[in-house]
């Protein structure tokens, strides 16, 4: 047993949920591009903040920069060594900061191993929580990764999870000269090291995976909350940003909140009163994918819907 939970169970349900996030890739693209973010693209989204975006390539987070007076921080690595150099490369043409800090929104490879490009003097900053995901179940993310192409081993060749320079258990607040950043762990939802990162002065939101735009939530983790994942939205909306990027997809403001809030909910009622008439996981799983499709035309991957299912569904 691991927190009440038997852990042969849980890798069960990790496998489960690992495969559907490939199905994920699959769907987006018949033949997706190589994960690889694109240099010259970085866009500022305020006085002090900017994203690399994604480009709406699976497994391509959208990666954060954050320039102070006296130093910055770098939100999301992008895959493997490659990815990481390009992170920072970008940099450089921002910051010529000596002091550089790293947060990632979770322990997914592409958010995390590109830092193994980095030089020794960057500072990993981490939740607890989300290193207990990398010991746990970052072996076989790896792995899960590696598997999918030889172009994506390639990519992860002598790449690693980074090292913690900094662990904290709640928040952690950073000061960067002139600009205050708080980094907080949320999680369990989407995984059990979910963290966002707030820049205070300019509003702006770095959600991972808790909201993100027009992209079906998934539950990726045998530690998953529902209500934990709700209570992590109404705690980012209380925040009031103007700027929300979430991991992947287009950077859009609060409303991506709400949405996930309404999405999230939604699923969960559905699931609720098809349970009560009897009707299994699996066919409910299957009826509500077809349903939020249907709802939510615009939405990316409603293949992820069963995921929700599943945590609700185990629900009293």
């Amino acid at each position: 047993m691991r927190n009440g939970k038997p852990v042969s169970s849980g890798v069960t349900q990790l496998a489960l949920l690992l495969a559907s996030l490939f199905m994920v890739t699959a769907l987006q693209a018949q033949t997706p591009p190589l994960p690889v973010i694109k240099e010259g693209t970085t866009v500022k989204v305020a006085d002090h903040v900017w994203v690399i975006p994604d480009g709406l390539v699976p497994v391509v987070p959208n990666v954060g920069i954050i320039v102070g007076s006296r130093a910055t921080l770098i939100v999301d690595t992008g895959l493997g060594i490659r990815n990481g150099e390009a992170v920072m490369r970008e940099v450089a043409k921002l910051s010529k900061n000596s002091e550089i800090y790293v947060a990632t929104t979770h322990f997914h490879a592409e958010h995390t191993t590109g830092g193994t490009a980095f030089p020794p003097t960057y500072k990993f900053i981490r939740p607890q929580a989300q290193q207990k995901d990398v010991e746990e179940f970052g072996a076989s993310f790896f792995k899960m990764f590696e598997s999918r192409s030889p172009e994506m081993a390639a990519l992860m060749k002598d790449s690693t999870y980074p090292r913690a320079d900094i662990l904290f258990e709640r928040d952690y607040t950073l000061d960067l000269g002139g600009v205050r950043v708080r980094i907080e762990w949320l999680g369990p939802g989407h995984t059990l090291g979910d963290t966002v990162v707030f820049i205070e002065g300019d509003r702006v939101l770095f959600s991972g995976d808790l909201a993100m735009k027009q992209l079906f939530p998934i539950f990726i983790t045998p530690y998953a909350d529902a209500n934990v994942w709700l209570a992590a939205l109404d705690r980012i909306e209380a925040m009031q940003p103007v700027v929300v990027a979430g991991s992947h997809g287009g950077i859009g403001d609060a409303s991506m909140i709400r949405s996930y809030r309404d999405v999230l909910k939604g699923i969960g009622a559905r699931t609720k009163e098809l349970k009560a008439q009897g009707i299994s996981e699996a066919d409910i799983g299957k009826q509500l994918t077809d349903e939020f499709a249907k709802k939510y035309p615009d939405w990316i991957a409603p293949v992820r819907v069963p995921s929700a299912v599943a945590v609700y569904y185990k629900q009293p």
